[in-house]
């Protein structure tokens, strides 16, 4: 099973959202997670149990909850606030109006927001930047999951020009480790150049 991101999610048979980021355990080598943009503004983006997934094809992803369910999963956006100890005029004047770059309250709730990524768990982008020992190869496309575990088995490659793009399947224990905006290869680009490349069907073939 391939996990494609931005693609249609549907929720007993009709689209809900959106794919947009899958949230792994780097240790485990698991994906725990997808995360789901609501198919509507405000496009709330929600954190999905994989264990929710249950198909995934190259153009959209089936869920076994349903939409009203979904809109009630915790949101991976979290908004936390700073501040907002005392509310004091900062117009140098008496003022009915107010003009930049004065505002009418110092120290007022400023609203911070930041991922909800679950402890010990990374989030893997779409492009994510893919490194061999010797430099960059290419930029993560998908994920290959064993269904029977949720682990990860093979990342998919993207690697090469504009003109001579492949993608390349890189077996998991080939990968020395995994950040949030770089994984790293045990391999060399020459070596990677070796590897085999497949047919993958993507959604926009």
């Amino acid at each position: 099973m391939d996990i494609p991101i931005n693609v249609d999610v549907k929720c007993a048979g009709e689209v809900c959202g959106r794919s947009k980021y899958l949230v792994v355990n780097p240790v485990k080598e698991r994906v725990t997670h997808l995360v789901v943009a609501e198919k509507d503004f405000p496009y709330i983006e929600r954190l999905v149990s994989i264990d929710e997934v249950i198909e995934s094809k190259p153009d959209e992803i089936e869920l076994r909850c349903s939409q009203e369910k979904l809109f009630t999963m915790e949101s991976f956006e979290k908004t936390d606030f700073i501040g907002g100890d005392r509310l004091e005029p900062t117009l140098p004047y008496n003022a009915t109006y107010q003009f930049w770059p004065y505002t009418m309250y110092e120290a007022s709730p400023m609203p911070i927001e930041h991922e909800n990524i679950p402890t010990g768990e990374i989030v893997i982008r779409r492009r994510t930047t893919v490194k061999a020992t010797d430099g960059d190869v290419g930029r993560v496309d998908e994920f290959l999951v064993d269904p029977r575990n949720d682990s990860i088995s093979h990342l998919v490659l993207r690697e090469g020009h504009l003109w001579g793009e492949k993608d390349v399947t890189i077996p998991i224990s080939e990968i020395d480790k995994i950040s949030e905006d770089t994984i790293t290869l045990k391999l060399t680009k020459k070596e990677v150049g070796l590897l085999p490349s497949i047919q993958v069907k993507h959604w926009w073939n």
